[in-house]
């Protein structure tokens, strides 16, 4: 039985009474039905303007009036391109629904009027009893009742839920404690719980049994009382729960959604192009219509052929605009979406094919979510990086301690060696032991003994794991954890504690406690560890702090992390109170944790302080030389970390994040109150202003506490401190904060790539223009949530300089590629409207331009995907090249007017050389209309070849092939007596003027453009075309273009120097430098440019020309 309120749920267990009340567990991830396949698929698909677009002039081919063509020209490409989405959704939602299909048929056994009865899993509803065995998967969400375990704990892996590899722990509610199997088939009561949410880590209801198993007494209920969906259970004969929400309702089931789909910066140029595009041709459908109907009025009535009516409809004067608007629709190309999704899965293939980016260590492959944003990695021009686990290894290790003042192992850098610490531990010098027993004893770790007797420990942080191993090789065993009770051997001696409460640790809380009973003396203890601003403050008065300070300083300058450790021991009425008061908020349903957090300050004071462990995490390798390389390319580094200031400096120096003195420089924002802040802010503003023209690399420093102040009172000032500033450390950030972060670069314009590895690294990759995830030590939540996931750090260098540079270059050629063809085509159906009345009538036949779009002209282009500018090596060995993506120097305004001048041009030629060699013969318009199209292909192929850099067989014969194909089907089609072609193909094959033609065209369209090339390849090449000349000439590929380089770049700076900042805001951060042909007129990313690192000796920009670079995404 099951009664809804606004906020919560009741659940009476075992109640069969009223099981409608809520869904039952069919899961359904599906999309669709049959029944509304077709209209919400069309639906979705016309939300898109451009095929609203295409919708509509379609529509408008039915009316015969107007249409200049057959109607098949533009509704088979359309409906091709629907049938394509609309199959590939139909596959994937077919797909779900298998999947669906098994899991809700799946057996599972339940509890039916006393006896365990096996049922389909969908058939499980709210309130019924699910009973497990071993290696289970759980089928909804369960509150745990009882176990085999005799300590009612049992296990579960939870891999499918949060990527987490080791099994957690759970434990039946105090309530069901001693319930044997007979009972627990029987049991009865009410579960009072929130309603469904997504929230993994949270569970904050209570439970009643009804007598004769408990007098109604509340029992509150975590997260550690309950089995989710999708878990497995491991090492547990037998489990059985209370399902409390079931299907879609469950938290992996609200956790189920489709992500905010990402636009890419070419995406957004595509789309501003087709908007300018769509614009010139309302200008030439105006223009041309206006000229159509005034030569209808003037000339057309005087021809005798034209036989206009005297006086036409009301709707006349829109007849020829409406002709134009449809022979004009061929502008914006109807496949240019199909073929880049078609591209784009390519790319991201190729990123999971990348043998070079398999970790080898775990048989990782990189792994490519997201496949419509490669080409965005290609201009990341910001990157922000969680530390531990992404750029260390996460695997703690105990290195030094420091206890009651005295350290041990900073001779030779390991305390498990340090003689003089296993002296105090034989001769059992009481600090350290309590010391050694706070490592045992205050964590969540479970001690697991194989059959052969060897002891390994399951712990869901390595720090915890790292102290407790170090214990156990100090004779301070964990040996059992059951239940409440748990046992500790002491170099041969048991000893045993129970655990009376548990303090757990928070992101705010910063700490973890434990209230234990030592039973060999009856004394209660407690034990807490955290770091040292959440212990120091709540030690005893009179407790000489100084020593353990000064070790945490010490040990965060060598890049240690550090635990404070603390004990205090507690009066029985002491803790009697706060338990009943503790036990009062652990029952609330609102506000949970926050009423807990202020139960546990009234318990966590006056602590003795015993000591502080320091643990080493290393760097994972390569971290220094993808660091170097990436900066090398221009891209800025943000560390966010919740590490302590000094920790994540030495990190950020030992893996070239930051440099030392005197050629680095950090500036570091503090303060606790607003004023300080503001001050601080201000002066590390002015200095990033004043050295900003010092060739010296300047970094700030913030922590979390300053951050707060500042995004909430002084975001503007920060947003212009994140501009000036090429690197930054911001220390002890939440993982709220560190979104915000990204969010602020974001609102700047930058390009920004978040890189993380654990679950408090989701919300700031799923806020990045670009989310990477490392599959790590913390789980997969990180990788799941993410576009990308590889399995270091290191592998982030080719995904960037390979892949994404690559995605860009080959996506700007074809987007800019597809519109050029079909502007190509359209320009020549004006050309020959002037010279048919301005009637806008067609020179092509409908099957010729729609084999023309769909297959002709598409094929050769999609073989892109295998072209490279350059090898991936010469790529590898210059990062600095990637400013040219980072700048959008192939796809810009300036980039597509080349494009547009192209066709334009070559639809000249075209016409012009066809109408003068034809205009003496006596030709049908399917003949002409033939050579045009031909000249067409030509020009098609042989700007498909000069455009690749790289060939292989696969574009040779898509190239090649597709132009034989071009004759071998039109030979095919003029075979045909009742189609227009008959025997035209046959006839231009004898004609030595077609030839000439073909030539004619070949030679006037191709050759400026050879000719430009070729001087600009010749006497003004860029760092691009050099290091291609050196590529094939066998010469070195990197450190050669120092002197052409500062060529391009110093007439730039002479420029800019002459420019203020109030300037700089005025002009337009995009499209105006991409006149200029320096690399550096285009850097878009702040600081000085990347080709700097081209030569030691380069000049640098003034203080203006750098205000000026770094303030160009402001405007």
């Amino acid at each position: 039985m099951v009664l809804k309120l606004a906020m919560k749920r009741f659940v009476y267990i075992n109640d069969d009474s009223f099981q409608d009340s809520f869904c039952d567990n069919r899961i359904s991830n599906m999309k669709y039905t049959i029944l509304n396949f077709l209209p919400k698929n069309l639906l979705e698909q016309f939300s898109r303007f451009m095929n609203q677009y295409f919708l509509l002039i379609a529509c408008l081919q039915l009316w015969p009036l107007i249409t200049p063509v057959n109607p098949a020209s533009t509704w088979g490409p359309l409906i091709f391109i629907f049938a394509v989405s609309a199959t590939k959704e139909a596959w994937d939602d077919y797909n779900r629904y298998l999947s669906d299909k098994k899991a809700n048929e799946r057996k599972v056994w339940v509890v039916k009027e006393g006896t365990r009865k096996q049922i389909e899993a969908q058939d499980i509803h709210v309130g019924n009893i699910v009973w497990l065995r071993e290696n289970d998967e759980i089928p909804c969400d369960l509150v745990l009742t009882g176990t085999s375990d005799p300590q009612g704990i049992c296990f579960v892996e939870t891999s499918a839920l949060d990527g987490e590899t080791d099994l957690k722990t759970r434990v039946i509610p105090s309530a069901c404690i001693g319930l044997a199997s007979e009972q627990l088939l029987k049991i009865k009561g009410v579960i009072e719980c929130p309603n469904p949410d997504n929230d993994i880590r949270r569970f904050d209801s209570n439970m009643r049994l009804f007598p004769p198993f408990l007098d109604n007494d509340i029992c509150p209920l975590t997260i550690n009382n309950t089995l989710l969906q999708s878990c497995y259970l491991r090492n547990t004969e037998w489990a059985c729960g209370v399902a409390v929400y079931t299907g879609n309702e469950t938290k992996l089931g609200m956790s189920r959604g489709i992500a905010e789909p990402k636009l890419t910066a070419v995406d957004a140029m595509i789309d501003k192009l087709t908007g300018a595009i769509f614009l010139f041709q309302l200008v030439v459908v105006v223009v041309l219509g206006f000229a159509g109907n005034i030569w209808k009025d003037t000339e057309a009535r005087k021809q005798w052929y034209v036989m206009y009516p005297s006086e036409g409809p009301w709707y006349e004067l829109l007849i020829i605009p409406l002709r134009f608007e449809l022979l004009c629709s061929i502008m914006i190309p109807i496949s240019i979406k199909v073929s880049l999704d078609l591209v784009k899965s390519v790319y991201a293939k190729f990123i999971e094919w990348d043998e070079e980016m398999l970790d080898q260590d775990t048989n990782t492959p990189a792994h490519a979510a997201n496949t419509a944003i490669s080409e965005d990695l290609g201009q990341v021009e910001y990157i922000l990086t969680d530390k531990t686990g992404t750029l260390t290894e996460n695997r703690m290790v105990f290195r030094r301690c420091c206890i009651s003042g005295i350290s041990y192992g900073n001779e030779n850098g390991d305390a498990l060696k340090d003689a003089a610490f296993l002296h105090a531990i034989s001769n059992n010098v009481p600090d350290v032991i309590r010391f050694l027993t706070v490592m045992t004893i205050c964590n969540t770790v479970t001690p697991i003994k194989s059959t052969g007797g060897a002891m390994t420990y399951k712990a869901l942080s390595q720090d915890e794991y790292a102290l407790v191993n170090a214990a156990s090789q100090l004779h301070m065993v964990l040996t059992t954890k059951s239940g409440n009770i748990l046992k500790v051997n002491f170099r041969g001696v048991d000893l045993q504690y129970e655990i009376l409460d548990i303090l757990e640790f928070t992101s705010d809380r910063k700490r973890m406690s434990v209230v234990v009973k030592d039973c060999q003396n009856e004394k209660i203890i407690l034990l807490s560890k955290g770091a040292d601003e959440a212990i120091f403050p709540h030690a005893s008065a009179g407790q000489q702090l100084r020593p353990f300070i000064d070790a945490v300083e010490q040990y965060a300058l060598l890049g240690l992390r550090t635990l404070c450790v603390g004990w205090r021991e507690l009066d029985e009425c002491e803790y009697v109170e706060w338990a009943r008061m503790f036990k009062e908020a652990n029952s609330t349903l609102t506000d949970r944790e926050w009423k807990l957090a202020e139960v546990c300050q009234k318990l966590e004071h006056h602590l003795e302080i015993l000591g502080v462990a320091a643990i080493e995490d290393r760097l994972q390798d390569g971290v220094p030389e993808t660091i170097e390389t990436l900066r090398k390319s221009g891209i800025n580094f943000w560390m966010l970390t919740g590490d302590k200031q000094n920790t994540a400096i030495q990190i950020a120096l030992s893996c070239n994040f930051i440099s030392s003195e005197p050629r680095g420089q950090l500036l570091f924002l503090n303060g606790r109150t607003e004023d300080e802040v503001f001050r601080s802010l201000e002066m590390v503003l002015r200095t990033m202003k004043i050295t900003s023209s010092e060739p010296k690399e300047l970094a700030f420093v913030v922590d979390g506490v300053a951050l707060e102040i500042i995004l909430k009172h002084h975001r503007g000032s920060f947003t212009e401190l994140a501009t000036l500033s090429r690197t930054a450390i911001c220390c002890r950030v939440t993982p709220s904060q560190k979104a915000q972060l990204v969010e602020l670069l974001k609102s700047c314009d930058f390009r920004t790539l978040a890189i993380g590895d654990g679950g408090n690294d989701v919300r700031m990759i799923q806020q990045a223009d670009i989310g990477v995830g490392i599959s790590g030590r913390e789980g997969l939540q990180a990788a799941r949530a993410a576009d990308y996931s590889i399995g270091k750090f290191r592998f982030l260098k080719r995904l960037i300089l390979v892949h994404g540079r690559y995605s860009y270059n080959r996506t700007a050629f074809l987007s800019q590629y597809s519109f050029y063809k079909s502007l190509l085509l359209c320009f020549i159906q004006i050309l020959f409207s002037l010279f048919s009345g301005v009637s806008g009538s067609s020179l092509f036949n409908s099957v010729s331009l729609m084999a023309y779009n769909v297959f002709y002209t598409s094929i050769p282009v999609l073989t892109c995907f295998l072209d490279k500018d350059l090898s991936e090596k010469t790529v590898m060995q210059n990062p600095q090249i990637l400013v040219y993506c980072q700048a959008g120097r192939l796809l810009n305004p300036s980039t597509f007017a080349g494009w547009f001048g192209r066709s334009a041009y070559h639809a000249l030629v075209v016409f012009l050389v066809t109408m003068h060699a034809y205009s003496g013969e006596k030709s049908e318009m399917e003949e002409v209309s033939m050579v045009a199209l031909s000249g067409c292909i030509w020009l098609q192929v042989l700007v498909v070849t000069l455009e690749m850099n790289s060939f292989t067989i696969l574009q040779h014969i898509a190239i090649w092939g597709n132009f034989l194909a071009f004759y071998l089907i039109n030979s095919l089609v003029s075979t045909i007596p009742r189609l227009g072609m008959y025997t035209i193909m046959f006839r231009l094959f004898r004609q030595p003027t077609y030839w000439i033609t073909m030539i004619l065209i070949f030679a006037i369209g191709m050759g400026p453009i050879l000719a430009i090339k070729y001087f600009r390849y010749t006497y003004k090449p860029n760092i691009i075309n050099i290091l291609q000349q050196n590529e094939r000439s066998g010469g070195p590929i990197y450190a050669m273009a120092i002197g052409n380089l500062e060529s391009q770049i110093k007439p730039v700076d002479s420029d800019l120097s002459s420019l203020s900042i109030t300037q700089a805001k005025i002009r337009n951060p995009v499209h105006e430098p991409l006149l200029s042909d320096s690399p550096t007129a285009t850097r878009r990313s702040v600081g000085p440019s990347a080709f700097d690192y081209f030569s030691a000796t380069q000049s640098r920009f003034s203080s203006s020309s750098s205000s000026y670079s770094r303030n160009l995404k402001k405007n």
